[in-house]
């Protein structure tokens, strides 16, 4: 198993060595879908939700959700994020239509030895959980799907871009 860094000579799960890596500029970009009726995102737009504006309260927690991955994700590392930001797209259906999707969409960007892709997907999975949280009054129907890695910069792998991306397309 020496060939893979996450484990350990007794073949068990480590943290991976990163010490003698240089800090680069890196990105990601990932995604949630939150599928709804179309009424509750028509109460989301209009700020029709009893407990608040959805989208600001998603924000900040998609934001603290980044800062948080490594007590939440048992491998990652700790590392000083530079940036993170969560930008949201109503997606409704034709007119009539009873269902409608919020697309999240996370960025984070960090200078470090290590990548910021488990930030970018935290952020933009519990963006969508909040969102759920606060709307299942509404709608207990609604799901979280499609979370994902659009893209990431920087780093020895180097840069990826996600090319087939299921059956919702993109904007």
């Amino acid at each position: 198993m020496a060939e893979w860094s996450h484990f350990n000579d007794q073949g068990r799960a480590r943290m991976s060595d990163i010490s003698g890596k240089e800090p680069t500029k890196r990105t990601a970009v990932a995604r949630a879908v939150v599928r709804m009726k179309a009424e509750t995102l028509a109460a989301i737009q209009a700020g029709r939700v009893h407990k608040g504006d959805v989208l600001a309260v998603a924000q900040v927690a998609g934001v603290m959700a980044a800062k948080r991955t490594p007590d939440l994700i048992p491998m990652c590392h700790t590392i000083g994020l530079s940036h993170v930001d969560l930008r949201f797209f109503p997606r409704e259906f034709p007119p009539g239509a009873e269902s409608a999707e919020l697309e999240i969409e996370s960025e984070v960007s960090t200078v470090a030895p290590t990548g910021v892709e488990m930030e970018a997907l935290t952020a933009a999975s519990v963006a969508a959980l909040t969102v759920y949280d606060m709307c299942k009054g509404l709608d207990r129907a609604m799901e979280v799907a499609s979370v994902c890695l659009i893209r990431k910069t920087g780093g020895k792998s180097g840069d990826f871009e996600r090319t087939l991306l299921g059956k919702e397309g993109r904007r």
